[in-house]
């Protein structure tokens, strides 16, 4: 196989245009919504599977935590649905662009800890300095706390970037080596094969679970600023 490994993860291009602004916005086409008194069962799923995540999600915030339960509920439907996407033949996952993870979990890290800065002024400036610290530590630790408050949303970006340009590398090297070994040994191709069929299954459980993942640490951060 002489193409590239990383083919797969270059933004596509016609006419010098980027497309990856369509694929962005193809995923809202995913959820209709519905005018009619009773529901067909895809709405009534996609409701039901709404509701149940921002129950579990959102019951451990205050009423100003709440308030981002739309937005919080439309990031894990944007982030799962892209993913899941991302897993057909020849597609394109905007979420294993750096960029695109850092431009989603920048603003929202930023929103909870101005919203903490505003609302729990004292409360947040305490999580630079532990209660009982020796004088001669102190300078340390406000500047490993300061530090650690900043990486918070590169971790956010790094993990979703990270799990999920590995599944697709995985995914596309054991399908190289099932082609490769279908001229060579029928029976270590089958069973390659079989594993790549594992894989896959694996990668769409990862393909949400890491939605959840990314969504849930907003959350948390959320609540420790409200």
């Amino acid at each position: 196989m002489n193409e590239n490994l990383f083919a797969s993860f270059i933004t596509p291009m016609i006419l010098g245009f980027p497309l990856a602004i369509f694929i962005v916005i193809f995923p809202s086409l995913l959820f209709p919504t519905s005018n009619r008194l009773v529901n067909n069962r895809l709405i009534s799923l996609q409701q039901w599977v709404f509701q149940l995540v921002s129950k579990q999600m959102m019951g451990i915030h205050n009423t100003k935590g709440q308030t981002w339960t739309l937005m919080l509920m439309s990031l894990i439907m944007f982030i799962g649905s892209t993913n899941l996407l991302g897993l057909l033949p020849h597609s394109f996952t905007p979420t294993t662009q750096l960029s695109m993870n850092l431009g989603m979990a920048i603003p929202l890290w930023a929103g909870t800890v101005i919203m903490g800065f505003r609302n729990k002024t004292k409360a947040s400036l305490a999580h630079f300095l532990p209660q009982g610290t020796p004088t001669l530590l102190i300078p340390m630790l406000v500047i490993i706390e300061t530090i650690s408050l900043f990486i918070q949303p590169v971790a956010l970006a790094v993990r979703l970037t990270a799990n999920i340009t590995a599944g697709h590398l995985l995914i596309h090297l054991i399908g190289g080596a099932t082609l490769a070994l279908m001229n060579i040994s029928t029976t270590m191709a089958l069973i390659t094969f079989i594993i790549l069929v594992l894989l896959t299954i694996l990668e769409f459980a990862v393909a949400m679970i890491q939605a959840y993942v990314f969504t849930l640490l907003v959350s948390l951060y959320l609540h420790d600023n409200t």
